[in-house]
Order: structure tokens, then C-alpha cells, then sequence
């Protein structure tokens, strides 16, 4: 019943769907492969005109799928959304790659900056691909041409009809590094979506959650307690992320040695305006104060400058600097960061760190980037996606909640000022990174037993195939 009240639900709302991805500009790139259609498909469903525009949009690129036909290999599915989850699984890929080199790894995005992060941080170790619509007819067309041997995902991201369809063909499914938000749990807490929740959850060979908050709010919406372990956050085990040639450093933002810089990052509208105040009376009592905004979506970095703009200060977007007839710009000013994957580094050369996504309800990125340079970190009372990483950081005296604008000043100017906190503050939020680190090892164990026992009682030829493959590595 609930498949049929789900596809009939999804049927009529596709248009919208559709719609929505196509006015985004991150998610349009894929589009055609994530509808199941190849390149040049639309002409024979009778789409042309779409085609045309789709193909005449900034930055169109064919949708040539990268998920070539090797029958021979098994392949290993991870799926994650966009850019942070792509992060947050990038060890896991590495070492998956490095225990099964027999097998093949994909790694499904939606967006356009995951399947940069792929292409960049996963480069000869795994394939990457746009993830189908949860769509029936595009599911199966999908798990037909990849026949994968298991499929990760990565944070909840549930597909009713993709996860049905694997656990009608014997592929065994698991959820890595799963977290469920207050938000959405209360959400799902509807008696009738629980129901519809237990029908998808109860397909999941293993759930691997973050915390035993976790562990106890998927077992109530439906999960078999058996398939359920807390093995950490995988996020703690990340690695310092390495300072290449011509990487983001002090001389590449064109920062002078005198100079301390004030990073922003991962920033959304609302709290970029705060920041920018903040900005202005930190450098009233710190002319040397630099500040880097990092928007979450780089795309918004035309009107992230035009704002800073109208507020009177001078302004520069990392991709102009050092080009040249560029002006090398001195004294109070703000850098808009319009480049993908050097956020990560360019929190090394912070003074002080600020996480957005937390000053508006959008529920927090990631806060352990700065802390692993060992950097005081500062966000917001919006914490809903990384509470537990909050709390430790509040708790070990590494990180600060602000709870508006003039706090947020208030905590920036007091550390700008005052080094020995600056440093006691940073040493504290790496040591959070470092006694919380494990997760992996528990997540690798866990698949690896999955694989084992999957070999050992599967029925379906396709994983007997696959599996036997593994099983001779």
C-alpha cells in the first residue's frame, strides 16, 4: 500500500520536482543522467526544446555517465549528497579502495560541487556518478547497468523506491554515519509517516549511527535493533587536509605577514550581513584584521560581493588574486572565497574561525575543520545537524556559542585580543577531533562483517557472483 500511495504521490509532483532542480543552477548539471536519459535522449521522448535550453545554460556539460559496463568487477555503491558528505566519506572510499582493489567503487552525488569534491579528493580510487531520481522505472534502469554488490549511503538519505528495488534483488544496503536531527525526527514522529518510515527502514541490512541519541531514534521509527550499532562519527577521522603548491596560503590571499585573518565560512544569507558588522567594529579596535567570507554556495559570490560593497568596504574574490593587472589591496577588507575545496585549508591561517549555517536556522556545517588546525571555533545557537560535535566542542572549552551579532563581535574581538586564550581555546577543539577518532575503523569492521555474512547466506546470483569475487581477494 505504502508503494503505491508513495509512487502515485511522486508521479504527480514530478513536474515540480523537475522544475526545481532545473532552476538551481548546482543540481542542473546531471539532470538528464539522474531522469535515466543518456546524452541526446531528449529528442526521442519529444523534449527537444528542453534539451536545447538545458544545453544553451552557463556551465551546460554533457551528462556522459561514468559508470561504464565492467561485468566482471563488483561494484561497491556510496552515496552521498553533496560536497560535506562527500567529505565526511572520502576516508571511507580511500580505504575501501584500499581493502578491496578487486571491486569497483561509484560514488553518487546530487549536486554539482559533490561531484567536483569526487572528481578531486577521489581521483583513480572511485568513479563518480549523479544519483538517480527515486523515480521506479530510472531506479531499476539504474541499478541494472551498475549491479552493485552493496550499497552505502551516507547521513539518512533515504530512497524509498531505490531501497525497495535493492532489497528485491538480494543487494544488501547500509547506512553509514547516520544521524537523525530533531527536526526531522519529530517531523517523522507522524504516525503515518512512521509507518511509511518503517517500510524503508526495515529493507537496511545495517545502520551504523553517529550516537546513541541515534541508535534510540531509529530503532523508534522502525529500525530491527539487530541491524543497528553506534560506531561514531566518521567526520573525527578525517585527515589534515594537505597544503599543496599554489594551495590557499597567507601569500596566495595576498595577506601580509602583520595581517590576522577572520574566517567566515560556509555562510549563508542572513548571517553574511551580521558578520560583515562584526567585521566593522573588530577592525575599529584590530586595523590589521582581515576577513574572509566563505559562502556555502559559491554561486552567490557576485551578490555576497555587491553587499559588501554597500557597506562601504573594499572587497576581493579569491579567484582575482595574484592575476594580472589584479590591485594587491592593503588595510581593512574583505575576501570572498569563489573557489571550491580550499576552505578546508585556508581555516590553517585563521586567527579565529566562524561556522555558518548556525546564526540562521539551517541547522550548522562543519564545525571540526577549524578544530582540526587547532582553531578557536565560533557558530551559532543553530546546531541541529552537528549537536553532538557542539556540545563536546562547548564542553572542552574548544568552541563558543554566539547567540546573535553583538555576541558574535563581542567573543571575535576578545580573542583577536587576548593570545593565550586564542591558543588555549584551539588546543582544546583538536583534542576533541582527537579522542573522538575511531568511527572508521568500527564503520570498516562493520561492512567487511556485512560482506561476510552476505557471502555466506545470500540466495541472489548477482550478489553470489560479486561476493565470491570479494571473497577471493
Amino acid at each position: 500500500m505504502w508503494r503505491l500511495f508513495y509512487n502515485i504521490v511522486l508521479l504527480v509532483v514530478s513536474p515540480v520536482i523537475v522544475a526545481i532542480l532545473l532552476a538551481k543552477r548546482r543540481c542542473r548539471r546531471g539532470l538528464l543522467q539522474r531522469l535515466g536519459w543518456e546524452t541526446g535522449s531528449f529528442g526521442s521522448f519529444g523534449f527537444s526544446c528542453l534539451s536545447g535550453w538545458l544545453r544553451s545554460t552557463e556551465r551546460y556539460k554533457p551528462d556522459e555517465p561514468n559508470i561504464p559496463d565492467q561485468p566482471d568487477r563488483p561494484v561497491i555503491w556510496v552515496h552521498a549528497v553533496s560536497l560535506g558528505e562527500v567529505v565526511a566519506v572520502t576516508p571511507l572510499v580511500n580505504e575501501l579502495h584500499r581493502r578491496h582493489p578487486e571491486c569497483r567503487l561509484v560514488v553518487s552525488t546530487v549536486t554539482e560541487t559533490g561531484r567536483e569534491a569526487v572528481e578531486q579528493r577521489l581521483a583513480g580510487v572511485a568513479d563518480h556518478c549523479y544519483a538517480p531520481l527515486d523515480f521506479p522505472w530510472v531506479v531499476s534502469r539504474f541499478i541494472e547497468r551498475l549491479q552493485p554488490c552493496l550499497y552505502l549511503f551516507v547521513e539518512t538519505e533515504l530512497w524509498p523506491n531505490l531501497l525497495w528495488q535493492l532489497r528485491r534483488r538480494g543487494v544488501p544496503t547500509a547506512l553509514v554515519n547516520g544521524r537523525l536531527s530533531t527536526r526531522s525526527f519529530t517531523r517523522q514522529q507522524w504516525a503515518p509517516l512512521r509507518a511509511f518510515y518503517r517500510t524503508m527502514l526495515q529493507t537496511l541490512s545495517l545502520c551504523l549511527m553517529q550516537t546513541d541519541r541515534d541508535v534510540e531514534r531509529i530503532i523508534a521509527l522502525g529500525a530491527e535493533a539487530s541491524r543497528v550499532r553506534r560506531t561514531g562519527n566518521i567526520k573525527f577521522d578525517q585527515p589534515i587536509p594537505a597544503v599543496t603548491e599554489g594551495g590557499a596560503t597567507r601569500a596566495h590571499l595576498g595577506l601580509q605577514d602583520s595581517e590576522q585573518l577572520f574566517v567566515a565560512g560556509s555562510t549563508h544569507p542572513g548571517e553574511e550581513e551580521t558578520i560583515v558588522e562584526c567585521y566593522r567594529v573588530l577592525v575599529t579596535q584590530c586595523p590589521s584584521a582581515v576577513l574572509l567570507l566563505a559562502p556555502r554556495h559559491i554561486e552567490r559570490a557576485e551578490s555576497v560581493e555587491a553587499m559588501i560593497r554597500a557597506r562601504g568596504f573594499a572587497v576581493q574574490r579569491r579567484s582575482t588574486i595574484g592575476q594580472a593587472g589584479a590591485l594587491r589591496s592593503t588595510g581593512p577588507r574583505v575576501l570572498v572565497l569563489d573557489s571550491r575545496g580550499e576552505l578546508s585549508v585556508i581555516y590553517r591561517e585563521a586567527v579565529v574561525a566562524f561556522v555558518g549555517g548556525t546564526l540562521v536556522p539551517v541547522g550548522g556545517h562543519n564545525l571540526l575543520e577549524p578544530a582540526l588546525w587547532a582553531k578557536p571555533v565560533l557558530f551559532g545557537p543553530y546546531t541541529d545537524h552537528c549537536a553532538e560535535i557542539a556540545d563536546l566542542l562547548i564542553q572542552a572549552g574548544g568552541g563558543r556559542r554566539v547567540l546573535h551579532g553583538e555576541d558574535l563581535t563581542q567573543q571575535v574581538i576578545t580573542l583577536f585580543s587576548d593570545g593565550e586564550e586564542r591558543g588555549r581555546m584551539g588546543r582544546s577543539a583538536r583534542q576533541v577531533v582527537e579522542q573522538n577518532q575511531g568511527a572508521l575503523q568500527q564503520t570498516l569492521e562493520a561492512i567487511d562483517r556485512l560482506l561476510t555474512q552476505q557471502q555466506g547466506t545470500s540466495g541472489s546470483p548477482l550478489s553470489d557472483r560479486s561476493l565470491s569475487l570479494m571473497a577471493g581477494r
